[in-house]
Parts: structure tokens; C-alpha cells; sequence
């Protein structure tokens, strides 16, 4: 069975592999690409000094990933897999040739493009001017990770037939005050507060086990999850 850590999603892309292996391998490199697309293109956006578009030059960037030319350097030994893919960006924005050179759109993978993302999260993708490119770049890894486990809360949610709309579960743990309170919001759901307050609990518990199933994935040995979900919790409390 083929591991889907992030690391081992990179390693075996860049081995030469067939079979399964290698189907599962670029299944999952897509998927990294896509999942990693919004810290990536926020970097770029804030380093951007350059006559090619920032979202071209964003996904040449995964282009040349997907080809290899830096999954040869990737190193779990060496750091945290979102340290080495902000190396690798450095590395690609410092090839004069290609920060003047856009690239057409498509290939090996469904890239994601602004005209997919809401028109909120497009505002959250560009810089801000007290914050440091390095610094956007961690805000929008923590924001798509978080953003990737309530997907999957929600599936998990839909999938046991849950009678609660997600959306208002989803406001008891997102940090945003609820426009409502426990009372308020169980009395038309036709459920007592008590038990409203026992699936919030339930769907925590839940939500904090997808979390640190999401980081295990960013790290080669299991005692580094810790230390990646405090640096995760540091990122999106500033």
C-alpha cells in the first residue's frame, strides 16, 4: 500500500517507478499540487516584480515540480516539506529566464486558476504590506490546511446522514462568533441545547483527529506532529 505522506508522495515521483505505484504516486502529486497551490501563488503574488503573470508563473512552477526538476533535491532529512517547497519556489524565482516567460496553461495535472476561487479568498491571496512573502506564504499553507480538513469533516458529517446542518456546526469551530447562541440556534433545529452542545463536542473531538491526520502526513517521523500542529496553531493565531 502505498503511503500518502506528502514526503513519500514526492520521493516516489521522483524515482522511476511503474505500475500502480507510479499511478498512485501522480494521483497524489496532483493532488499535493492542487492543495498547495494557494501558499504558493500568495508568495509569488507578494514577490512578484516581473513582466509574466503571477497565476503563469505559478503554475510553470508546478509544471517543472510535476517534471522533476526539483523532486531530485527533496530531502525529508533536511526540513519540513513546506520549508522545502518554499526553497523550491525561491530557487524557481531566481532563474532570470524563467520570471519573464509564461507558460500556456494544462498538462499533467487540473490546476486550479482565480476564476475557481471566491472572490474572498482572491483577497486573502494578495500581500500585505506589513507582511513578508515568507510570511503570506505560512498564512495561506495554514488557511488551506484547515480549509482541507473541514472538507473532510463535512464529508465525514454527510456521509453518517447528520440531521444538523454542517454550516452551523461549522461556526463552533472555525473561531468565528456564532451569530447566534447554543439556545438560540437548537430551538429551530427542534433539539434541546444540551444536545446541540454534545455534537459541537463530538464534532471537535473529530476535527482536532482530521487536523493532526493531515499534519502526520507533512512529516517523516510521528513525534515531529506536535511540534508542526503548534507552528500550525502559532501561524493562524497572528
Amino acid at each position: 500500500m502505498f503511503a500518502t505522506t506528502h514526503w513519500s508522495v514526492v520521493l516516489t515521483a521522483g524515482r522511476d517507478v511503474s505500475g500502480r505505484t507510479q499511478e498512485a504516486a501522480s494521483a497524489a502529486l496532483d493532488c499535493l499540487c492542487r492543495t498547495y497551490w494557494p501558499p504558493v501563488y500568495a508568495y509569488i503574488r507578494a514577490r512578484s516584480d516581473h513582466g509574466a503573470s503571477v497565476e503563469d508563473l505559478t503554475q510553470e512552477f508546478f509544471l517543472r515540480l510535476l517534471d522533476g526538476q526539483y523532486l531530485a533535491q527533496a530531502d525529508p532529512q533536511k526540513g519540513r516539506f513546506r520549508s522545502f517547497m518554499l526553497v523550491a519556489i525561491r530557487h524557481f524565482l531566481s532563474n532570470a529566464r524563467d520570471r519573464d516567460r509564461a507558460v500556456k496553461r494544462g498538462g499533467r495535472v487540473a490546476f486550479l486558476s482565480l476564476d475557481q476561487i471566491a472572490a474572498e479568498e482572491r483577497a486573502d491571496l494578495e500581500p500585505r504590506l506589513h507582511e513578508t512573502p515568507e510570511a503570506i506564504y505560512e498564512k495561506r499553507w495554514a488557511a488551506t490546511m484547515l480549509a482541507t480538513v473541514l472538507e473532510q469533516l463535512r464529508a465525514d458529517c454527510s456521509a453518517v446522514g447528520n440531521d444538523i446542518p454542517f454550516d452551523i456546526l461549522k461556526t463552533f469551530l472555525t473561531g468565528v462568533r456564532p451569530s447566534a447562541n447554543y439556545t438560540e440556534l437548537a430551538a429551530p433545529l427542534g433539539i434541546t441545547e444540551a444536545a446541540l452542545k454534545m455534537r459541537v463536542q463530538r464534532l471537535r473531538k473529530r476535527y482536532g483527529e482530521l487536523i493532526r491526520a493531515e499534519i502526520a502526513r507533512l512529516v517523516v517521523d510521528p513525534a515531529e506532529v506536535e511540534d508542526e500542529l503548534r507552528h500550525l496553531l502559532q501561524v493562524v493565531s497572528r
